[in-house]
């Protein structure tokens, strides 16, 4: 068998958050998380990943930035790509500095209670870099 390299962008939805899934999984690895992927979401967690000391956390899996009203006091860590680095943080710490953002959009308001960003600005990156975790 003849390993190759495949091309992120020809796999389908599900395809990706596989491979984000194997990703993250190593870079957390790094950090003494062993991390097991849940079939189906379990209290807003895409999966979960136990530290070495015992102690686990809840992680919602994005392609990109992303707040919801779903994951609100739920104790949930998200976890995104942004500029081919991986990021991880808690929901409800970057929606407070997030909030004054998306707090009067129809999107957060009045749609479906979510708000993601492709490509979020410099300024918005820098306002929010200090509740990230780079992995």
């Amino acid at each position: 068998m003849k390993f190759r390299k495949i091309e992120y962008n020809d796999l389908n939805s599900r395809q990706k958050e596989s491979y984000n899934f194997q990703k993250v999984s190593g870079l957390l690895a790094d950090y003494g998380f062993t991390t097991i992927r849940l079939s189906d979401d379990w209290q807003g967690a895409d999966f979960i990943a136990q530290h070495k000391s015992g102690t686990f956390i809840k992680v919602q899996l994005k392609g990109r930035l992303t707040v919801d009203k779903k994951y609100i006091n739920k104790d949930i860590w998200m976890c995104f790509k942004h500029q081919d680095k991986w990021y991880i943080c808690l929901h409800d710490e970057l929606l407070n500095i997030l909030e004054s953002v998306i707090l009067k959009t129809k999107s957060w308001d009045k749609v479906d209670g979510k708000y993601s960003w492709v490509r979020p600005s410099k300024l918005l990156f820098n306002q929010i870099e200090n509740t990230l975790i780079e992995l």
